[in-house]
C-alpha cells in the first residue's frame, strides 16, 4: 500500500498477503479510528500512520520486524500498542506525540530504542524494557510526564542525552 489521498477513512482492514504499509501510506487521515493489519505484515514504513489523530489501538503482526521512524507519530487517541517480539527494528521518533498511550511492552528482539521513539507520551505509565535492550538513545521518553516507574535492565549500556528529561514522576530502577 503506498500513497492513499488524505480521504475520510474510519476503518480500515489491510488484506492478508500485503507484506508492506509503505512509507505515509495513510499519512494525515485523521478519522482513522481502527486499521487491521494481517498476519501478512513484515514492514511498517516510515510516517505510515503519521498524524492519524483518532486511530485509538494497533496490534502489530507477528511477521513484522521493523516499523519506521515516525509510523505512529501524532496518533494523540493511540492508548495501547502490543509490539510483538520479532521486532528487530522501532525506528526514530516512532511513537512520540502520542499523548493518550499508557502503556507499551518493548519485545526481546528489541536491543535499541531509538532518538525519541517516546517522545512527547505524556500519559506513558507503564513500559517494561527487555533484558536484550543495550541503548535508550537521546530524548527516548521525553516529556513522558505520568511516567513513575522504569526498571532499566543490566543489559544497558548506554542512555543517551535528555532520554528521560521532563518525566517528572519518574523513579529509576535498576537491578
Amino acid at each position: 500500500y503506498n500513497n492513499v489521498p488524505s480521504l475520510i477513512f474510519e476503518v480500515i482492514s489491510v488484506p492478508e498477503g500485503v507484506k508492506s504499509i509503505e512509507d505515509k501510506t495513510f499519512s494525515g487521515c485523521k478519522e482513522l479510528q481502527s486499521v487491521t493489519l494481517p498476519g501478512s505484515i513484515t514492514n511498517i514504513g516510515i510516517g505510515a500512520f503519521i498524524g492519524c489523530k483518532s486511530l485509538t489501538a494497533v496490534t502489530i503482526p507477528e511477521r513484522t520486524t521493523y516499523i519506521g521512524g515516525s509510523a505512529f507519530s501524532g496518533c494523540e487517541c493511540l492508548t495501547s500498542v502490543i509490539v510483538p517480539n520479532g521486532v528487530t527494528k522501532i525506528g526514530y521518533s516512532a511513537f512520540s506525540n502520542c499523548k493518550n498511550l499508557k502503556q507499551i511492552k518493548i519485545p526481546d528482539s528489541l536491543t535499541k530504542i531509538e532518538n525519541g521513539t517516546f517522545w512527547g507520551c505524556a500519559n506513558l505509565m507503564q513500559i517494561t524494557v527487555s533484558n536484550n535492550v543495550t541503548d535508550i538513545e537521546d530524548r527516548a521518553f521525553l516529556g513522558c510526564m505520568t511516567m513513575n516507574n522504569i526498571v532499566i535492565p543490566s543489559s544497558v549500556v548506554c542512555i543517551g542525552a535528555s532520554a528521560f528529561s521532563g518525566c517528572e514522576n519518574l523513579i529509576v530502577r535498576a537491578p
